[in-house]
């Protein structure tokens, strides 16, 4: 087998990019329709502007071998639709037993978590805090501060993502809206479905 070479990329925190990646990608608002609970605050916000860009990525993926890590830069913008702070979309690794390494470089955020039978976890993240997410947790991050939220992340190179697996519950268990003594809080979502035992054992056996 070849050797890879060794690389290095550099973080840019006050511009929240990352050189030598060797992919980007964006989201927009428009490109988030049905994540929140307001569709009237929704709509109202794209027409307003829905181009918006919420939150980059950009990544640097030496191989795809097991054994191997993907590493990379996300930068989410500061906001609210209503009440309910602007978020990525989530997701589960594809190998579900691949954990994944957060580290905050600036900003104020959480890392929203939940296991496949509905528990929910909070990490707080400020610059410098490192969150592990365990395998088998479903994963989002949000923005409640006032400024961008920029955090470096590493996980398996064979890890993948499942974006469905959200979807198909109409939303994680729970929402993160303005309020309490912090800022934000948690309310159910009045929508969430939850899993059923063959789809849980189904995860759990990856």
């Amino acid at each position: 087998m070849a050797l890879v070479e060794p690389t290095a990329c550099q973080v840019d925190i006050a511009a929240g990019t990352m050189s030598g990646a060797t992919g980007t990608y964006r989201k927009r608002l428009a490109d988030l329709a049905g994540l929140y609970a307001d569709q009237a605050a929704f709509a109202a916000a794209i027409e307003a502007g829905g181009d918006a860009i919420v939150y980059d990525v950009a990544d640097f993926r030496p191989s795809a071998r097991s054994g191997d890590l993907i590493f990379g830069l996300t930068r989410m913008s500061p906001g609210r639709i209503g009440d309910e702070f602007y978020m990525t979309r989530g997701h589960i690794h594809a190998v579900a037993d691949r954990p994944e390494i957060y580290y905050g470089q600036s900003g104020r955020g959480l890392m929203l978590m939940e296991s496949p039978v509905g528990e929910t976890r909070v990490v707080e993240m400020t610059a410098q805090t490192i969150c592990y997410v365990p395998p088998f947790w479903i994963h989002r991050s949000v923005n409640t501060g006032a400024s961008d939220f920029v955090m470096v992340f590493s996980y398996p190179a064979d890890a993948g993502q499942d974006y469905g697996i959200i979807e198909k519950s109409n939303g994680m268990r729970h929402r993160v809206m303005a309020g309490g003594p912090k800022g934000w809080q948690l309310v159910e979502n009045q929508d969430y479905r939850g899993r059923s035992a063959a789809a849980i054992a189904g995860l759990m056996s990856t």
